[in-house]
């Protein structure tokens, strides 16, 4: 089998680097940091094949508008004369509308689901115990508009063969008696799933290792060699790195990355927050998304993780309190029993979701170059889909035909 060298050590990487190796690859991961804390250990821990509807959507738009005056929205722009950003802009404008949503349900449904049985495999697996409950999603709303909405997206997603059912106020409440409410209702997106990303990241990591994945941290690449159609060389400053496959699994770095081989990978970095809550009286077993507020909270190692908020901004290391301040003041509107206080900076979490134009990831070979294949733009659902995306990198990779069709998802549509 091939040399394969991944560039990125989140779990976009890690999941390819299971399957290469587990279809007998040789594989080497380089990761710029020490994979203590990326993108994929501060979320919310979700599997969610109910999220067939990608960010760029009619109702984005105007929304995006009212939430961009408001400090403690969940959804901000920064305003910026940053090409990437209006570049950006412009190809999301062009693929918000109905056509688009209808064309990208199914191609996300079939990857979500896909990636919902492979983790079922994972947890079957020795050494890999991540916490992973098949309880389903609750989406709790507040207002009569939300609930419409909602309940139009349980039916297409029915219609799509998704497990959905719509819950008034008190057969919510009788799911988890001891959790006080104030809602008007929910959608039990009993397709869905949870686990503790901590763990999860840490079993693939030893598991990695143990196989004889080489795992070098702290090496950033700074070059990348190429010759007509194919990358031949890899730099982190003064070393090389040669193999037969290269992957860009990068996260919100890979348009760095793929512009080091002259080709383009449109990303914006979307800054999510969260924190953990210990939870000793465990009343809540279903995790939460608040319809309204955007805001999620997951049930995890004896805690509530609360996370939300989607900054799109260049890559930096601000905590925007305010934004912090809008989820956890949201939290107690819908549960009045869960009062979080705001907490200090040093216990934030904040990471980037690498957010494509059109709202879906980027899977396959490049066009450009016939040995390396691309495998990052996740947005938000980057945790849910990695063993989906793992595994089809190693089809890509062994040149067999793929679990699911990857047309959709052509890192070079744009």
């Amino acid at each position: 089998m091939s040399k394969v060298l991944i560039i990125g050590g989140g779990i976009m990487g890690l999941s390819s680097a299971y399957y290469l190796n587990k279809a007998g690859h040789q594989v080497t991961i380089l990761d710029k940091g020490d994979l203590t804390d990326n993108c994929s250990f501060g979320n919310a821990g979700m599997i969610v094949p109910s999220h067939f509807v990608p960010l760029a959507a009619p109702g984005m738009i105007s929304q995006g508008v009212k939430w961009m005056f408001n400090s403690k929205s969940p959804f901000y722009v920064k305003p910026s004369l940053n090409p990437d950003l209006i570049s950006w802009g412009i190809k999301f404008l062009k693929n918000a509308n109905e056509k688009h949503v209808e064309n990208s349900a199914k191609p996300l449904t079939e990857l979500s689901l896909l990636s919902k049985n492979l983790y079922r495999e994972l947890a079957k697996e020795p050494g890999f115990e991540f916490g992973l409950k098949e309880n389903g999603i609750l989406m709790f709303y507040k207002t009569e508009k939300a609930g419409e909405e909602e309940a139009h997206l349980a039916e297409k997603g029915r219609e799509l063969g998704l497990d959905m059912a719509i819950l008034n106020a008190a057969e919510c409440k009788a799911l988890q008696p001891e959790l006080e409410l104030d809602v008007l209702g929910a959608v039990h997106y009993r397709c869905d799933a949870h686990l503790y990303p901590n763990h999860l990241i840490a079993a693939l990591l030893k598991h990695l290792t143990f196989k004889g994945v080489d795992i070098v941290r702290n090496h950033e690449v700074t070059k990348i060699e190429t010759s007509g159609n194919t990358i031949t060389k890899v730099f982190t400053g003064n070393k090389e790195w040669t193999a037969d496959n290269y992957i860009i699994a990068g996260g919100s770095w890979s348009p760095a990355i793929a512009k080091l081989a002259n080709i383009k990978a449109p990303l914006m970095p979307g800054k999510g927050y969260s924190f953990m809550v210990e939870e000793p009286k465990q009343r809540m077993h279903i995790p939460a998304l608040l319809a309204e507020a955007r805001v999620a909270i997951t049930p995890m190692n004896g805690s509530l993780r609360y996370g939300g908020t989607m900054e799109l901004d260049k890559i930096n290391s601000r905590i925007n309190m305010q934004r912090v301040k809008g989820i956890v003041e949201s939290i107690p509107k819908y549960l009045p029993g869960l009062k979080p206080e705001l907490p200090a900076e040093k216990d934030i979490w904040f990471g980037f979701r690498p957010s494509s134009p059109d709202g879906l990831p980027y899977i396959g070979i490049s066009n450009k170059y016939k040995n390396l294949v691309v495998a990052t733009g996740h947005g938000m659902m980057g945790l849910s889909l990695g063993p989906a995306t793992g595994l089809l990198v190693s089809e890509l990779i062994n040149g067999s035909k793929t679990s699911i069709n990857t047309a959709a998802f052509s890192p070079d549509r744009f």
